[in-house]
């Protein structure tokens, strides 16, 4: 059963809110269903240009009404301080790849603007996030982007000393700029204005390919800043063929969208990754605005011209599922004791209860783009230290949960062996039935609309 906000014990997850600073949504049409989702951090855009439109004279009515709001709704809130401002001279635009500020004058405005948004919401937003996506500029080198986000770091930490700052913010795993990025701030001395570094991930196949850039990135910053923890700060793929945005004019679908995201989410946990989904709703830029933008599908939400929910898609109930199960009751066991025997390569990582040692196995098939089609394939899953009562396997997308037969199950001492367990490119959950909550479908439930989730049961 799905579990909202102030019911899920976890720090690890968060969703976007993003492009609000540009009315490419409505926060209002789509509110109500984030405590429902169980995520509680949101992503914003702070929008200087939005709230600063004639020079020293700040409205930023529009932001404290979203901030206010999901502060209401018990949701944290991760605040990004991009972008640039035209109506200074070299003050960039506020558009993504528009340029940090370059001019005396404009970066003069940067710093007084971010230390006016950091002190009027000073005990109220604690968590802010640098300039988003500075390598997507060509003219913005890592020693640039280091520079910018140390002088942002210290303006917002003269006013929240306290602040939790978000730093790199790049477009993808990149091991070359990260290095250069630490390198810089190292030799500056300024490595403890932050306390995490994020980046962007968008690949066609979540799987193969990704997670050897990530452990890269991973090393590196276990090398020059330890205390710095890696975020995956912003991943999502659309629900349908679009022209523009991230992934763009390829079949994506529904279902596709589902698969993916969910491979993104344990992905990343299963590498000790915090993760983000963007975005709860899909963006669709207001036709007054000067914008070269058509409708982007990246929504766990669909959305109209009008920017208001016309549909919840299958990849909300999906992630539902996940942030319901994976809290910070379980721990994720490094060495795994789990080996998968399937023609197909498999992704497995396992978890275990903190209270009782319950292991909890996530696996699926990633050697592909998720597909439309649900191909099955059996997977011998032998698991050494584990006991399992009542094993159960849960499909992540449906949320349904069937029992594993007798006749499927051998146990050894401390070792257990499953057999033939269906998997697909899309990720199932084993463990005791004891460690979910969950409640039958209706009779003539429609696919991803009706069905519930499983969830842990603490």
């Amino acid at each position: 059963m799905p579990r909202k906000v102030g019911e899920v014990r976890s720090q690890q997850w968060m969703i976007g809110c993003e492009t609000l600073d540009r009315n490419f949504a409505d926060y209002n049409a789509y509110k109500a269903y984030l405590v429902p989702l169980g995520i509680g951090r949101i992503r914003l855009q702070s929008g200087w240009a939005t709230c600063e439109r004639e020079p020293g004279k700040y409205d930023f009515r529009w932001l404290d009404r979203i901030i206010h709001d999901a502060r209401s709704r018990h949701l944290e809130i991760l605040l990004t301080t991009s972008y640039g401002n035209p109506i200074y001279p070299g003050g960039g635009n506020r558009n993504l790849g528009g340029g940090f500020p370059t001019s005396a004058e404009a970066l003069a405005a940067w710093d007084k603007w971010v230390g006016t948004m950091a002190l009027r919401y000073k005990g109220i937003v604690r968590d802010y996030e640098m300039w988003n996506e500075p390598d997507g500029n060509k003219g913005h080198d890592p020693n640039l982007i280091a520079d910018v986000n140390i002088r942002t770091a210290e303006t917002i930490k003269r006013v929240i000393p306290d602040a939790r700052i978000a730093a790199g913010v790049l477009c993808s795993p990149n091991s070359k700029k990260t290095e250069d990025w630490l390198k810089r701030v190292t030799e500056l001395k300024k490595e403890r204005l932050f306390t995490w570094f994020t980046y962007h991930a968008y690949t066609h196949n979540p799987d193969k390919g990704h997670y050897e850039n990530v452990e890269r990135l991973k090393a590196l910053i276990a090398q020059y800043a330890p205390h710095i923890k890696l975020w995956q700060g912003e991943a999502g793929v659309e629900s349908e063929t679009c022209v523009h945005g991230a992934m763009s004019q390829y079949p994506w679908t529904e279902l596709k969208q589902a698969k993916w995201v969910a491979r993104r989410m344990l992905g990343d946990l299963g590498h000790d990754v915090w993760s983000s989904v963007f975005s709860i709703a899909d963006l669709c830029p207001n036709r007054d605005d000067d914008y070269e933008l058509d409708v982007c599908r990246f929504g766990l939400l669909k959305t109209d011209e009008t920017q208001q929910v016309v549909k919840v898609k299958p990849a909300y109930y999906t992630v539902q599922n996940v942030v319901s199960v994976f809290d910070e009751t379980l721990d994720r066991v490094a060495d795994s004791p789990a080996e998968v025997v399937c023609h197909r390569p498999c992704a497995v990582h396992v978890y275990k209860k903190k209270a009782d040692g319950r292991l909890l196995l996530t696996i699926w098939d990633n050697s592909n783009v998720p597909s439309d089609a649900n191909d099955i394939v059996g997977a011998t899953v032998a698991v050494r230290g584990a006991t399992f009562t009542e094993p159960v396997r849960v499909d992540t997308i449906t949320g349904r949960v069937y029992r594993i037969p007798a006749s499927w199950i051998n146990q050894t001492g401390g070792n257990v062996t499953l057999k033939d367990i269906p998997v697909y490119d899309a990720p199932v959950l084993i463990g005791d039935r004891s460690l979910f909550q969950y409640q039958a479908a209706p009779p003539g439930a429609q696919y991803g609309i009706t069905e519930r989730s499983a969830s842990s049961s603490g």
